[in-house]
């Protein structure tokens, strides 16, 4: 199962554009409330969230998503949180984080060495990454990208790592209109 985790504050559309695409693509992944099931983001718009972190199965985490805004900081305060990333590092499952949210990969120790990007302006928070260049960066198995604007190819990236390419290009055709 992969899981997205949601704290106050969350930026909206890093948040559901990677949860539509991948349900698109048919990928096991649901929201999980930090601090309980509905949350809000940082403009306002209440979501309510598949499970709450109580009620996340730790045996099954494949990867966990992390969107970025105001609430990384709400995700960088949850021990469970932080634990559930380190579990699924050292399973080597998929971790992706956008916007600032790379910054709790880097105060992880997860970055050191790897390639990775972050919000611009936030790339002293990379814990060690070399600054890659791309809008969205996989190095091992962590993907990284920039902020709201590269929202759809952030969540593309994470349906070919887990789907394969050909239905990554699939689901970007009816969204994009272009080949990956």
């Amino acid at each position: 199962m992969i899981y997205e985790f949601l704290a106050e504050g969350f930026e909206e559309l890093e948040a559901i554009a990677p949860l539509d695409i991948l349900k698109r693509a048919g990928v096991a992944v649901q929201s999980v409330g930090v601090g309980g099931k509905i949350v809000t983001g940082s403009h306002g718009i209440a979501i309510a969230c598949d499970i709450t972190l109580d009620e996340v199965d730790r045996e099954t985490i494949g990867g966990v998503i992390l969107p970025g805004g105001p609430g990384r900081t709400n995700l960088a305060g949850s021990d469970e949180v932080l634990e559930m990333l380190r579990i699924t590092a050292q399973r080597g499952g998929m971790i992706a984080a956008i916007c600032g949210a790379p910054e709790i990969l880097g105060l992880l120790g997860l970055l050191e060495g790897k390639r990775a990007i972050i919000y611009p302006g936030m790339e002293e928070l990379l814990g060690g990454a070399t600054l890659s260049p791309k809008i969205v960066e996989t190095d091992g198995n962590i993907t990284t990208s920039k902020g709201p604007g590269t929202t759809v190819y952030f969540a593309l990236r994470i349906v070919e790592i887990l789907m394969g390419h050909k239905i990554a290009e699939g689901v970007a055709e009816k969204f994009i209109a272009q080949k990956l």
